[in-house]
């Protein structure tokens, strides 16, 4: 029976941290049982007992044994652990972990900091970096830092955050962002029928009140714009191409979007919002009276944007005044019905 890889590795790293000089590959290949089983005497690695070797199974099985070798040092590797070559008094090539390289230093991370690890960990659960998050997270645990168990639910009654990465425009755009290539993808304005085509170039994802969104250059418009990622339609697609636009050192992502939602506002409006719901408006309101018909009157800051976070209320919001944000709540509700 083949010996797992994660066993395979595991031998082979404490075979080169145990040892005190450099082991060749042959010496590596004949102490440790995994390659023994596979390239040992009769696994195509030698000849059998009492039959002469035959040169082209010796070749074979030698070909085979450097491409596994090569593949568990690099896994080796790319785990962390430094693995030194060294040049032997006989010619060959030599190899070993030394203790002191591999001896992970003082990590100083207080109880607030290793949350905050924990929580940027969990962005990537639905993103192809759920592999490499996963592998910090464990990395810090052996070092014996405080990590919350991301499949633990033990402690009843205890608030987990999560910011989860649901839309299929997060992991093309967080790669488009991090490689600087421009993107084209349709967008759904929140009132408009239909979707329109934007050429972008990404600069950074920021997750806020809820949502995604993503800041960059329209080329459309000459113009920074933000986008929330779920008013993506379709496929988003990469150009080879360079920025057209200086990326800046601050990106306004959370500022941009509390404008939208009426934040430093200097007006204010009056709206309806149907008890039990609309948590969020609740939060933000100046006053709220409770009305006898199932219904509360609250009074909000009154920014741009407003009405668009207004509509996402749908039935249980009512606006009373100003007449101009009654009117394009209602444009951008008739907008949506027609779509």
């Amino acid at each position: 029976m083949a010996i797992a890889k994660a066993e395979r590795l595991m031998n082979l790293a404490l075979c080169l941290l145990g040892t005190r000089r450099p082991l060749s590959k042959r010496e590596l290949r004949s102490s440790i049982e995994a390659y023994l089983e596979a390239f040992g005497p009769g696994n195509g690695g030698g000849a059998g007992a009492g039959a002469a070797p035959r040169s082209g199974a010796v070749m074979s099985g030698d070909e085979s044994f450097n491409r596994m070798f090569e593949r568990d040092k690099e896994d080796l590797r790319e785990l962390g652990l430094i693995i030194e070559t060294v040049d032997m008094l006989d010619g060959d090539t030599g190899y070993l972990a030394r203790r002191d390289s591999n001896r992970l230093p003082p990590i100083t991370l207080d109880a607030e900091e290793a949350a905050a690890l924990g929580l940027a960990a969990k962005v990537w659960q639905q993103a192809r970096l759920a592999g490499a998050a996963s592998g910090a997270l464990q990395k810090l645990r052996a070092a014996g830092m405080p990590l919350a168990d991301t499949d633990s639910y033990e402690s009843p009654g205890a608030l987990e955050p999560r910011i989860a990465a649901h839309e299929a425009a997060f992991e093309p755009l967080m790669l488009a962002a991090r490689d600087r290539r421009p993107v084209v993808f349709d967008y759904r304005k929140s009132n408009a029928a239909r979707p329109e085509q934007r050429h972008v170039e990404p600069w950074t994802l920021e997750f806020c009140r809820g949502h995604w969104y993503l800041a960059g250059w329209d080329r459309d418009r000459g113009a920074e714009r933000v986008f929330r990622l779920s008013r993506i339609t379709g496929k988003v697609r990469s150009r080879a191409a360079a920025f057209t636009a200086p990326v800046p050192d601050h990106v306004t992502v959370r500022e941009t979007v509390e404008s939208w939602a009426g934040e430093n506002a200097t007006a204010t409006a009056r709206i309806k919002l149907r008890a039990g719901h609309g948590y969020p408006l609740r939060a933000k309101a100046l006053t709220t009276h409770a009305l006898s018909d199932g219904w509360d009157e609250l009074e909000v800051p009154y920014g741009h944007g407003l009405d668009a976070w207004l509509v996402e209320f749908g039935p249980d919001v009512i606006v009373l005044e100003p007449a101009e944000l009654r009117a394009d709540v209602i444009d951008r509700l008739r907008a949506v019905a027609k779509g």
